[in-house]
């Protein structure tokens, strides 16, 4: 069936994900729209996340009481409103100004929990003092340990209780896409110069009056004059670690003393090695399409590593989320929630805090209407007689 986007640019009018994505990129410049949208090399594995959703079906109940309906879940042994988790998205202050900020008030509004990114353009310690709001932090491990230590202490004084650990960077992806609008490293073509110029909305909101954003979180790691989005992104690529092993997620597991979690493994037997050595939980997660390409869906594991790892371990998945119905997918194959990176983004780009907040409301929404045409109250009453593959 043939989608129709709205040719507005009023995101409240939005009856969809994807009709947001269409109002952030007539709101964004290209660059920065590109940036949210892209994947790697040939971009398979980026559109083989949504097609993944198509071959699983449902199999409803009908005849039973689904008046009351709740979405609420268990994740990490704590209660959040519905099984979605705001993902780790770099550079959003290039978004919208204060863009990390807008995604945690939003969180904290619909009670999920919200992921600040290591390169994030908003200081951890403002996240923290949404005390209402559970929040996590992703890091790099990068070469210097010096520098992740006294990152996780900053985290650790800040109140922040949850560890994400990033393992599918370690080396950059062919980001074709990204280069293309570049005539040499941060220095942008003349058409997207020009095409920025297009967007004075954008230009007032973002880089009037102190210009373009510094990354907050990564301290003694940058040089000096480097800190700004620009200068920055080179110098990152020199501190990652190719070598990156089990040995360092020994040494955050022996040194962090709250939750921690994997995120960016998709083979069982790295999700059994995990659990073996007392990670908390795993992201099943191909770096939405971003990192290598023609990789497997994550929701090609789910149901494979659920069973490799057992109930007890926290498992979660991020890849082209955009219905409630795809995140109730993943539910049924044997995960505790899905992290939200685009989707979320597509709402900060389309409206800002207010943006964000109907998408949320629209994920809410499809969950709930979902899950009772499926014939439950709540989402412990899912099993596996309510979906097949389609052959």
């Amino acid at each position: 069936m043939r989608r129709v986007f709205p040719r507005h640019r009023r995101f409240e009018r939005a009856m969809n994900i994807d009709e947001l994505a269409a109002i952030a990129r007539r709101r964004l410049p290209n660059f920065v729209y590109e940036y949210i949208e892209g994947g790697s090399d040939d971009e398979v594995s980026l559109a083989n996340n949504r097609a993944i959703f198509e071959r699983y079906r449902f199999t409803p109940r009908t005849l039973t009481d689904v008046s009351q309906r709740s979405l609420t879940c268990q994740v990490l042994g704590r209660e959040i409103a519905m099984p979605l988790i705001i993902a780790p998205t770099g550079f959003n202050g290039m978004i919208t100004r204060d863009g990390d900020m807008k995604l945690a008030r939003m969180a904290a509004k619909w009670r999920i929990p919200f992921t600040l990114s290591n390169a994030s353009t908003t200081a951890l310690e403002e996240i923290a003092t949404f005390t209402e709001s559970w929040n996590w932090m992703q890091i790099y491990f990068y070469r210097d340990r010096d520098y992740v230590e006294k990152l996780m202490a900053r985290c650790e004084a800040a109140g922040f209780d949850t560890l994400v650990i990033t393992t599918d960077s370690a080396i950059y992806g062919n980001r074709e896409w990204d280069a293309r609008n570049y005539t040499r490293p941060l220095v942008l073509d003349w058409y997207n110069k020009l095409h920025t110029l297009t967007r004075p909305g954008w230009i007032k909101d973002v880089l009037y009056p102190n210009g373009v954003p510094t990354f907050q979180n990564l301290g003694d790691l940058l040089p000096p004059g480097e800190t700004s989005v620009q200068g920055a992104a080179a110098a990152i690529g020199r501190h990652l670690m190719p070598s990156l092993s089990w040995a360092e997620m020994r040494w955050l597991r022996q040194r962090w003393p709250g939750k921690l979690l994997i995120k960016g493994i998709l083979s069982v037997e790295e999700a059994r090695q995990a659990s073996a050595e007392g990670i908390d939980g795993i992201v099943l997660s191909n770096h939405g399409g971003r990192q290598l390409d023609s990789s497997v869906s994550p929701m090609e594991l789910v149901a494979e590593v659920r069973a490799a790892v057992g109930d007890a371990m926290t498992l979660l998945l991020d890849g082209g989320f955009r219905r409630g119905s795809d995140a109730l997918k993943a539910r049924l194959l044997g995960a505790d929630a899905v992290m939200l990176g685009r989707a979320t983004l597509y709402g900060l780009g389309a409206g800002g805090e207010p943006g964000v907040d109907h998408a949320l409301r629209l994920l809410h929404a499809e969950l709930d209407r979902d899950l009772g045409l499926l014939g439950c109250s709540k989402l412990e009453e899912l099993d596996d007689s309510l979906m097949r593959e389609a052959r």
